[in-house]
């Protein structure tokens, strides 16, 4: 929720002027669960050395929580207040600026308008696709975005058959369709990246529909189920601007003459049509899973390397649990929604070094999902709704797998080497579920024990939980560093090993495996006109690192336009 605070104001009259306005931000605010208005205001006018009386406004604009200390869990916020007075000297934490950081200003760049010929494909609706379509069709820019998988709502039902049936639609799944694999997920929009363009996607996010709150939270989510609606929005928007967006259109081949390329080869799912369509550039934005592309792009001598990325599994615990866990006596005070987890761990080997193991993709409130996008290989994945207001908690807990890793095992080194990996880990996955769409799964304890009971503890996984032993399922290099790493989660989140959890196999889809080579105009090095953005090229590793990186590639086309 935004806090936001007005006093009363005081009758204007002719004969009084307005006093100027100041606004300040201030920061490392502590704010109490149970504090209410009065006590922010007083805190804040004790920080700044003034009365209360000279807020005129005040709204928080940045929060985080303090769940550290488990008899003081607060939030940490940045507060923008509006003064009739100057500060001088500025307190501590406390700095003058122009405007509110709620308020959405375009970034110059994306804001000129372009007049000219240039037609840009985009091929993949993700957050990277959909994100340089928008920018570049609202500056004038011609586009065609190419989108394997089907609209957001079609491709619903076809997630629901492979839950409900066990029934694999390899074009149209977690993995692809309109929105990218972010789409369903728990819609995280967390970033470690900074780059102006940040506030832009966010702000961006709210004009299609998301709540304000992803401007103020410093985790902030969107949900599966609202996303689906902010990408049904920008496809409106784009269409409305003109975008050419075509469904169910698989990019088989790029068309290139002299090493630059001048367009893209596609075939219509639906008819088995196929089209050449010619343009200026050519942006990629194919997600991580796009592992056609990859081998095609390899023939093509387009250049790329190979890259470390993480498996692992998908552990699965009530949610109460991990709740009490994180915030103890104050588990269910209502400011507190469900409770998250970040977990890290170096493992030390004598002959592999050190090894990270770390949670990935937490979701409060969620569940555990298909995600395979290749008949006889099966994935897991997380998801959860707005609200985070289901039974249990999922994380993914994985391995850092390295080139070196795989070809110190023996495996041919390529720049497709982690795939391969990847597709041996789904298929060996697929085969342990009985050689379904279904999860081999098995009870934490027995993970750690290394015995395998042959039950599970209570879980909602669909279209099936199939008991196994996970130690089968990975090499002994990565199932020994699991092992270790949860027992260390356990030092750090007291009760996190558990009769009442299970691990699910396999999560193989953290990263893209791979790095398309670019230079700093974002352009492929050995491929003019080729753009590789986002998850699948392997620069982001999130939707709004994704978005930012679809918006820096639609600002290098942008800078380089013709006339304004």
């Amino acid at each position: 929720m935004l806090i936001k605070t007005t006093p009363s104001p005081t009758p204007a009259t002719a004969t009084l002027q307005q006093p100027d306005i100041y606004i300040f931000a201030i920061s490392n605010v502590q704010v109490d669960l149970d504090d209410g208005q009065h006590e922010i205001e007083n805190r804040i006018a004790q920080q700044l050395n003034i009365s209360v009386d000279a807020i005129q406004s005040c709204t928080c604009v940045r929060r985080a929580l303090d769940a550290r200390k488990k008899t003081r869990i607060h939030f940490v916020c940045t507060y923008e207040v509006e003064l009739n007075q100057k500060l001088d000297p500025l307190p501590i934490n406390t700095r003058l600026i122009e405007h509110s950081s709620l308020i959405a200003k375009t970034p110059e760049l994306l804001d000129k308008k372009v007049s000219n010929d240039e037609h840009i494909i985009i091929i993949g609706a993700g957050p990277a696709g959909l994100f340089s379509a928008l920018a570049l069709a609202e500056v004038g820019l011609r586009v065609t975005l190419l989108e394997r998988g089907k609209p957001v709502e079609t491709r619903m039902r076809d997630i629901g058959r492979l839950r409900s049936r066990g029934e694999l639609n390899p074009e149209s799944n977690i993995c692809f369709g309109e929105g990218g694999a972010g789409t369903y997920t728990d819609g995280k929009l967390y970033t470690r990246i900074k780059h102006p363009f940040l506030r832009h996607v966010l702000h961006t996010f709210v004009r299609f529909g998301a709540r304000e709150d992803i401007l103020v939270d410093a985790h902030p989510h969107l949900g599966t189920d609202k996303l689906v609606r902010i990408v049904r929005n920008m496809r409106e928007r784009l269409i409305e601007l003109g975008v050419d967006y075509r469904f169910e259109t698989r990019v088989d081949d790029l068309l290139m003459i002299n090493g630059s390329v001048t367009g893209v080869r596609a075939t219509n799912l639906a008819t088995q049509e196929i089209d050449e369509i010619t343009a200026t550039d050519v942006i990629l934005a194919t997600g991580h899973s796009a592992r056609d592309t990859f081998e095609r792009l390899q023939k093509l001598g387009i250049k790329m390397e190979a890259k470390a990325f993480a498996v692992g599994v998908r552990a699965e615990h009530p949610q109460e649990l991990i709740d009490n866990i994180q915030f103890g006596a104050s588990a269910t005070h209502p400011k507190l929604h469900a409770a998250e987890y970040s977990l890290a761990h170096q493992h030390k080997d004598k002959y592999l070094g050190k090894r990270g193991v770390y949670s990935f993709c937490m979701c409060p409130g969620g569940l555990i999902v298909p995600s395979p996008t290749e008949e006889g290989h099966m994935a897991v994945n997380g998801m959860s709704n707005a609200k985070r207001a289901g039974r249990w908690a999922n994380s993914g807990l994985v391995v850092q797998v390295t080139p070196e890793d795989l070809s110190r095992h023996g495996m041919k080194e390529t720049p497709l080497i982690g795939i391969t990996f990847q597709r041996e880990l789904e298929s060996a996955t697929f085969k342990a579920a009985s050689n379904q769409y279904a999860s081999p799964t098995m009870k934490l304890t027995d993970f750690i024990s290394g015995k395998a009971s042959g039950t599970l503890a209570s879980n909602r996984f669909k279209p099936a939980a199939i008991p196994s032993d996970l130690h089968t399922l990975f090499p002994n290099w990565i199932s020994q560093p699991l092992s270790n790493g949860i027992r260390a989660f356990d030092r750090k989140m007291r009760g996190y090993i558990t009769e009442e959890a299970n691990l699910f196999g396999a999560e193989s889809r953290t990263s893209s495996p791979i790095r398309i080579e670019r230079g700093e105009d974002m352009q492929s090095v050995n491929a003019r006109g080729l753009f590789p953005v986002g998850e699948g090229a392997g620069y982001a590793g999130g939707i709004v690192s994704a978005a930012v990186d679809g918006l820096k590639a639609a600002a290098a086309i942008i800078n380089s336009s013709g006339k304004q």
